[in-house]
């Protein structure tokens, strides 16, 4: 397994993201939504593992994806190129997996990280977005919004339809309003790309 893991690590092209937050927050549907995007709308590969704590809703809870250009070999990650963290206790246990050349990604609210020098970091008052929406539920998707924003790991308008596309029926105009105001926020708060997602090859590996 350590072996697989370290050529996981090494595997050029191949991006590592954990979300995180509490059971009710849509942690899950936020990471199915990436993947969608990068597997159906921006032909790219992508895997999805999701975990629970002892309880379904209220404990820490959190989504991984890895995501490539080519065929994914080994869905597990070990250090995250991009953390979404949405709460603090999700915050606290997954921290130390960033890489120190990563993008932290937070729910500016409830998560107040301790920066690394130079660390990459963005933050979005995601709920206070939702509920100027009228629905707290969205702030995943305000989180979504302001993901694809800050990364740029897809085109837009890929993300949008994974959004349409995942969403329960009924909800479309109302998700759609709350993935804008996300990506709206990006774009007036992040001027230039934050993150550098074509990180070079590790030593030894080929282009």
């Amino acid at each position: 397994m350590g072996k697989e893991r370290d050529q996981s690590e090494r595997t050029p092209g191949r991006i590592e993201i954990r979300i995180t937050g509490f059971g009710g927050q849509g942690v899950v549907l936020a990471g199915h939504i990436i993947g969608c995007a990068c597997a159906i709308h921006a032909d790219k590969q992508a895997t999805l593992i999701q975990s629970f704590g002892p309880e379904a809703r209220g404990s820490a809870c959190s989504a991984t994806l890895a995501v490539s250009d080519g065929e994914i070999f080994y869905p597990y990650i070990r250090r995250n190129d991009i953390f979404v963290a949405m709460s603090s206790e999700g915050y606290e246990k997954y921290h130390h997996e960033l890489r120190d050349d990563g993008m932290l990604i937070y729910e500016q609210d409830l998560v107040h990280p301790t920066f690394k020098p130079g660390q990459k970091a963005a933050g979005v008052p995601s709920t206070r977005i939702a509920e100027s929406l009228g629905r707290a539920i969205v702030q995943n998707i305000v989180m979504v919004g302001f993901f694809a924003g800050v990364t740029r790991l897809v085109p837009e308008e890929a993300m949008r339809e994974a959004v349409l596309g995942s969403v329960p029926a009924g909800t479309e105009e109302l998700n759609l309003k709350a993935f804008s105001a996300g990506l709206d926020y990006a774009r007036r708060e992040i001027t230039t790309p934050t993150l550098d997602l074509k990180r070079p090859p590790a030593e030894g590996v080929p282009a």
